[in-house]
């Protein structure tokens, strides 16, 4: 029984700076342009392939898409800048938010070539967990993807979310099949996982050259 469960709150993610990046509310015209020159033109097609539209042409039609997924979608878009620089490294959605049950999933996640595979793109999907469980109560956080693509399953799992299954032929997206992996984190299990990312943030897990001592999954299994 959850006698006592009320609604959360809706996600609504502050201007939030870390070590890495800083992450704000997408304002789809003013901030169209840098998001298509960080993420879309030339070279960038591949960033958009398991994204179930794009990639735009123009940055006219960059902006009608990102117009489109704040209202007709009904999600939350943050952009993802660098600190230091401003430069902007790409973006992150919150969708399929359900505040009565206190759920969101973390999803059309494109991150420009110079933020994958960063500390700050781990900073980033932290920020974005923390704000759910910490300031608003959530019980649970998602992860989906299509069941070929290796590289988000990676990770998700890298990131502490648990495999949950594949529902088969799911969606056709872009002409495709898309058989759907689902991943998730839940409120019992976010203690030890925002500790792990604490500690594999913490500068002392890096040597002068930016290289991790201890990898994040590593630092989970010690906490179990």
């Amino acid at each position: 029984m959850m006698k006592d469960w009320k609604s959360c709150e809706l996600p609504a993610l502050p201007i939030t700076e870390g070590r890495f990046v800083r992450i704000s509310i997408l304002q789809p015209k003013e901030d169209g342009q840098e998001l298509f020159l960080a993420v879309a033109g030339a070279g960038n097609d591949e960033l958009w392939r398991y994204i179930p539209f794009g990639p735009p042409s123009s940055i006219e039609e960059l902006v009608a898409i990102l117009e489109a997924m704040a209202t007709s979608m009904g999600w939350q878009t943050l952009v993802i800048r660098d600190v230091h620089s401003g430069d902007m490294l790409g973006m992150a959605s919150y969708m399929r938010i359900r505040a009565d049950a206190g759920s969101a999933e973390v999803g059309c996640v494109i991150f420009s070539k110079a933020l994958q595979k960063t500390a700050a793109a781990t900073e980033a999907l932290f920020i974005l967990a923390r704000h759910l469980f910490d300031d608003l109560g959530y019980r649970r956080f998602e992860w989906k993807c299509d069941n070929k693509n290796a590289s988000s399953i990676r990770a998700a799992l890298r990131f502490g979310f648990s495999a949950e299954g594949v529902f088969r032929q799911d969606l056709v997206i872009k002409g495709r099949n898309r058989d759907t992996a689902w991943f998730s984190m839940i409120d019992s299990e976010w203690p030890k996982i925002r500790t792990a990312f604490e500690q594999w943030l913490d500068p002392a897990n890096f040597d002068d050259q930016g290289r991790q001592f201890t990898a994040l999954g590593s630092i989970r299994e010690q906490l179990s």
